[in-house]
């Protein structure tokens, strides 16, 4: 698969050799196009065999886990607890209670870059699950409060891959904290 556009657009924003988080890879398509940008990727997803062909690439680490029933993977005994990333990429996958523990794992000057489904996409296709589903705003509130830097925010109808309702953020997690001294 291609990766997705908003993804390529503020890849270059992750600092250079910087290890980056694909949260939810699926097929890795975003793993790939960062370990083609020379970034070592941890590989995340509770089913990693459509990794198999690149399972073995130099400066992949590949993690299988479920991240809604198994332990928090930010939390305590976590496979990513303290653990700190230049870039963290997730892609049409929302999973609330996983989101200040990501934020969390944004190291000084890492790019977190997130593009999922958002209400309004029922009309087009899945997810229609409002669980799964971006409420107008959320993904830019939940950044801002965590004193993330917003690099840039859409939320509404994308036409590329397939016509869907997105939001979409790339935001910093700048030296001093927007918010805070």
């Amino acid at each position: 698969m291609t990766p997705l556009p908003w993804i390529v657009r503020f890849a270059p924003l992750i600092p250079p050799g910087g290890e980056v988080l694909d949260l939810a890879c699926g097929s890795g398509r975003h793993s790939r196009l960062m370990l083609e940008r020379g970034h070592p990727v941890c590989a995340v997803d509770r089913d990693v065999s459509r990794l198999s062909d690149i399972a073995e690439t130099p400066g992949l680490n590949v993690l299988e886990a479920d991240l809604e029933t198994a332990t928090d993977p930010f939390g305590p005994g976590g496979i990513l607890q303290e653990r700190q990333f230049a870039g963290i990429i997730v892609t049409n996958y929302l999973y609330r209670p996983l989101i200040p523990g990501l934020f969390a794992a944004l190291s000084e000057n890492g790019i977190l870059i997130y593009q999922t489904f958002a209400l309004g996409n029922e009309a087009y296709g899945r997810p229609r699950n409002p669980d799964f589903l971006l409420h107008q705003g959320e993904l830019l509130e939940m950044a801002e409060a965590a004193g993330l830097e917003i690099v840039a925010y859409k939320q509404g109808l994308i036409d590329d891959p397939a016509p869907a309702i997105v939001g979409q953020l790339c935001a910093r997690r700048s030296p001093n904290p927007v918010g805070k001294s």
